[in-house]
């Protein structure tokens, strides 16, 4: 009798890239019924894989003290009782390479050829510099492949249980009031990708509201001072946890945002989404967009990043081509919305 796979999964980066790990665990039920999957990731962001069918258990790192070495051998202990056969290691990290080294997992896949993952014996998957341009979800599931699995499904899930589904329906309702749709805007993205200005967001905002049939909301945990206190706009998210944010991305009809973490968790809930992107390959969509969801990429003009782009995505606010991008997202909220007939009040 086959020995049954025990697998990790360690992907100890931000929201986003741990969303689009969700297919994983997945895959490799559907290619071992009885295997064990755990996955290790952020304590601020275990919230995307509870409830998740598919793991047995959520690790997280704040658990896994490993600073000094009395800690660290503590760390090594608490993997150890797992007893797993496998760790999938999704981003290349020294400490992560030698406490799953030391851990005893014996069958260790990581990205890349690090000299650290030489001399543990860690199997490296090369990306091939990204060429050619594929999605991070299909790249992550490379790791899964090497063990074996087949699998070509890449879409993302996030699962609420039946009580998290009553209270999604209740949120909406208490937002909604008397309007059609909720349509959320995410205003800030950490500098992980181009991003309108906080003045253009609120040119969208003040577009968006002349519409009688949409209630805007405003999804940043913390929300700009510009943006704060604009006449019927909520902040549902504003000091909530991460799955307590969750279940208001839930209850959107309709998420605005640049490329970033809660766009990927509201493609994870099937909602409908609205995207900037931006065309150099780093941030485009083909690497990061949303999947397994209605939605619309927003790109600037073909000439616009050769004549006006600063060079660097994290400082790019679409200068000059902002009003364009603003005039986009209003026609693409309506036709996702299947509301070309709204009219403004």
């Amino acid at each position: 009798m086959e020995k049954q796979k025990r697998i990790l999964i360690v992907r100890q980066d931000r929201i986003g890239d741990a969303v689009l790990s969700t297919p994983i665990p997945l895959a490799i039920k559907k290619h071992w019924a009885d295997s064990f999957v755990a996955v290790l990731v952020k304590n601020y962001t275990k919230d995307i894989y509870l409830n998740n069918p598919y793991v047995d258990k959520i690790l997280c790192f704040e658990e896994l003290d490993y600073s000094d070495f009395k800690s660290f051998v503590k760390a090594i202990k608490k993997i150890r009782q797992y007893k797993f056969t496998h760790a999938l290691m999704l981003l290349p990290s020294e400490k992560i390479n030698y406490l799953l080294f030391f851990s005893g997992i014996k069958n260790r896949i990581g990205v890349g050829y690090k000299f650290y993952q030489f001399i543990t014996f860690v199997k490296g998957i090369s990306r091939k510099k990204y060429k050619p341009l594929r999605h991070e979800a299909d790249y992550s599931m490379d790791l899964a492949r090497n063990l074996g699995v087949k699998q070509n499904e890449l879409v993302p899930e996030i699962f609420l249980n039946i009580d998290e589904k009553e209270k999604v329906k209740i949120i909406k309702k208490d937002l909604l009031l008397n309007k059609k749709y909720l349509v959320g805007i995410h205003i800030t993205s950490g500098n992980s990708a181009p991003n309108l200005s906080e003045e253009d967001y609120l040119k969208l905002i003040t577009e968006l509201s002349k519409f009688k049939n949409y209630k805007i909301v405003i999804t940043d945990n913390v929300v700009p001072k510009i943006i704060q206190n604009i006449e019927n706009v909520d902040y549902p998210n504003v000091n909530l946890s991460l799955r307590e944010s969750i279940l208001n991305f839930a209850a959107l009809d309709c998420l605005i945002s640049a490329s970033t973490g809660p766009m990927h968790i509201a493609s994870a809930l099937k909602v409908n989404t609205v995207s900037i992107f931006c065309p150099l390959e780093a941030c485009s969509p083909k690497l990061w967009g949303p999947l397994g969801n209605n939605h619309k990429i927003i790109l600037p003009r073909k000439n616009y990043c050769n004549t006006v782009c600063p060079g660097n995505p994290k400082i790019c606010s679409y200068k000059g081509e902002s009003e364009a991008i603003i005039k986009e997202i209003v026609i693409s909220v309506h036709n996702i919305l299947g509301n070309k007939n709204n009219n403004a009040d």
